[in-house]
């Protein structure tokens, strides 16, 4: 069994504005360079309810599904499965949590697995993906801030 990854950190809003920037704000700090178009003007959606679509949309209105929300309980938990730059039979799965640690403090996890559906690519894609989130989650702190 490949372990799933494993993140927390810390950032200085309220679980409320926390999960807001996650998901109706993603626009604001996900990197052009980590989506599939790299279009600099790329919109970034998540649909707020189960069974909803995470997307992309660029400049042009072309939209490229990344992801499938699970669980969607503001402002606690957000589960979805994952299929940026691959099939969705492909999807790897994200939930992330959002626990209070003072007035306009949260800490947020995140765990992402599903490694081993991906077969003999699941490792390589699970060390893919920790640079990944080491490349988004810099400017999301920042956003939460704002």
């Amino acid at each position: 069994m490949i372990e799933p990854l494993r993140i927390s950190l810390v950032v200085e809003c309220t679980p409320d504005h926390a999960f807001e920037t996650w998901t109706r704000r993603a626009t604001s700090w996900w990197p052009p360079e980590h989506t599939v178009s790299h279009d600099s003007r790329a919109e970034i959606v998540f649909e707020p309810h189960v069974g909803g679509r995470i997307f992309e949309r660029t400049a042009d209105g072309v939209e490229i599904d990344w992801g499938e929300i699970l669980e969607w309980d503001p402002p606690r938990r957000l589960r979805y499965l994952w299929h940026i730059a691959t099939d969705p039979e492909r999807a790897t799965d994200v939930e992330i949590v959002f626990h209070e640690l003072a007035a306009s403090t949260t800490r947020v996890e995140i765990e992402h697995g599903g490694w081993d559906r991906l077969g003999e690519i699941g490792q390589a894609w699970r060390d893919a993906n920790q640079a990944g989130w080491d490349g988004v989650l810099p400017a999301y702190r920042g956003a939460a801030r704002s």
